[in-house]
């Protein structure tokens, strides 16, 4: 015979609707930030480095090349020969720095290829922009 009452025993309850709501509200702002981050980004397995830390820029001078071949840092008109000069000036001792260069699609590659050797002996990385292309299958 069972002489103990059953109101005495404790009851193991978890209540997970206030949990509930938090894993959505988390869920969405994952989702969200994720798909506003940068959905052009290529996904890779970057090489280790023994350093251990990521090199970042600085500071970046604008290249641009014109279909009339003229060239400009930063808005500012440069003839060919005083590319060199005007980039070493814009560089500070011990900063990093990197060439955004914008050429016009009409420019030849041999203009490019020497914004790049003046680029090579000052040891600057360069970086080539482009837009993006546009998707035809809908048109």
């Amino acid at each position: 015979m069972n002489l103990r009452s059953r109101k005495n025993k404790p009851s193991a309850e978890v209540h997970t609707s206030a949990l509930n709501d938090i894993m959505f509200f988390l869920m969405l702002f994952f989702l969200l930030a994720s798909a506003v981050s940068n959905p052009q980004v290529v996904k890779l397995l970057l090489p280790k480095s023994s350093a251990g830390e990521q090199s970042v820029a600085k500071k970046t001078v604008t290249v641009s090349i014109t279909k009339d071949l003229g060239y400009f840092i930063d808005k500012t008109p440069v003839p060919i020969e005083g590319l060199e000069a005007a980039i070493q000036s814009q560089m500070a001792a011990g900063e990093e720095v990197t060439i955004m260069l914008y050429v016009d699609n009409t420019v030849p590659i041999q203009n490019v290829i020497s914004v790049m050797d003046v680029a090579n002996r000052l040891k600057i990385k360069v970086v080539l922009a482009t837009e993006p292309k546009k998707d035809n299958r809908n048109n």
